[in-house]
């Protein structure tokens, strides 16, 4: 997308606070700004609920739209997901382009995708939220018509429509169901070589691929100082201290507010999640609000089903964080039971305890017997020395 601005409107609500509203507004901006958007300005009104009918109300609309003219925005950006007739209704208001959190978040995959499975996992997505749009066009579609290709004159333009996405739909799920099969087959012949899986998970932008990286030093890992630069599995094998192997698998990161529809459709990437041994958590020490970030992981991976699995949480970037947040962190959710290790993923510093964190786990070090016993029945296996 070329340069341009837009103003974003949030409606913060009782249970809201404007430090929460503040973080929102930030990372909405630094969403856009991966796009090449820049906020010329921000509209915020308290209420209840959002408006039915404009998200906002309508005076707080106009003022947007005002505000819009006066810094040459060309497009509002609204924090939620709108409904179709909340995209109708505003953008009839204010008279510019509309968008939702879930549309900015769908450009920038589609932006970052290159591989078929990503793209067609974001074509899965892209139908499942266009859907709902087209009952918005109302009476425009629903004239009745014939021709080839309809079902008879008494088939409306919308159905026809609805007909074409839903082909469209199944199509990209059997292509998706053999990425599955072929996914799963590989990480049955992993299990039955004896080999442990663990995935790295954590919100977008912390440094995950350098970890990776930096883990199994491999140069030809992917790493770009962007949002949601990685939508494909990587899986490298990494060496613990013990001299067992593991496989470590790259994923997608995770963010505030992820469309509901994107994380089903990635559900053949995001399955080696769910499937895996053992989670790192990666979080970026110098990030604005870290434990919101740990929560929004948190309630991602239960989604998916992966909340019970075993868990690491590192805290990376620790050579820019101030050593006394650091050493904060890591007593505090070590007190509440984590397992948790500092490190710099770019800069290589403390590698070697995160790895005997993980040997500790996966291997029985400082594990507990009935949790390797559990990470054994998964495997099938263990390995003999």
């Amino acid at each position: 997308m070329k340069s341009s601005r837009a103003v974003t409107l949030f409606v913060q609500q009782k249970n809201q606070t404007d430090e929460e509203v503040a973080l929102l507004q930030g990372e909405l901006s630094l969403l856009l700004g991966n796009m090449g958007v820049t906020v010329g300005a921000s509209v915020v009104q308290r209420r209840d609920a959002p408006d039915p009918a404009y998200y906002i109300g309508q005076g707080k609309a106009l003022e947007a739209a005002a505000a819009a003219q006066a810094v040459g925005a060309k497009m509002v950006v609204c924090d939620d997901v709108l409904s179709p007739s909340q995209l109708f209704h505003l953008s009839q208001l204010t008279k510019l382009e509309v968008w939702d959190r879930a549309r900015v978040i769908m450009r920038l995959f589609d932006a970052r995708a290159h591989s078929a499975e990503a793209k067609l996992q974001i074509d899965l997505a892209r139908c499942r939220m266009e859907l709902p749009s087209l009952k918005g066009l109302g009476q425009q579609m629903s004239r009745p018509g014939g021709g080839i290709g309809t079902r008879g004159p008494g088939e409306t333009e919308f159905e026809r429509h609805r007909r074409k996405f839903h082909r469209r739909e199944r199509d990209i799920m059997k292509r998706l169901d053999l990425v599955r099969q072929r996914r799963q087959g590989q990480r049955e012949r992993r299990r039955r070589q004896g080999f442990f899986t663990v995935a790295l998970v954590g919100y977008t932008n912390s440094g995950k691929s350098t970890l990776l990286r930096s883990l199994s030093k491999d140069p030809s890992i992917f790493v770009a100082d962007k949002l949601f630069a990685t939508l494909d599995t990587a899986l490298r094998p990494v060496f613990l201290p013990s001299g067992e192997r593991v496989m470590v698998a790259d994923t997608v990161g995770f963010v505030r507010k992820l469309p509901h529809d994107l994380v089903a459709a990635f559900r053949a990437t995001l399955e080696e999640v769910r499937e895996s041994d053992l989670l790192l958590i990666v979080l970026d020490l110098t990030a604005q609000d870290i434990q919101g970030d740990l929560e929004v992981v948190q309630s991602t991976l239960k989604d998916l089903g992966a909340g019970a699995l075993p868990r690491i949480i590192v805290l990376n970037k620790e050579d820019l964080a101030p050593p006394e947040a650091r050493e904060s962190l890591l007593r505090r959710w070590s007190e509440e039971g984590e397992t948790v290790r500092a490190v710099s993923a770019l800069r290589g510093t403390d590698l070697k305890s995160l790895c005997q964190a993980v040997d500790d786990v996966l291997f029985g070090g400082a594990c507990a017997g009935k949790e390797v016993s559990g990470l054994s029945e998964r495997m099938g296996v263990r390995h003999a020395d």
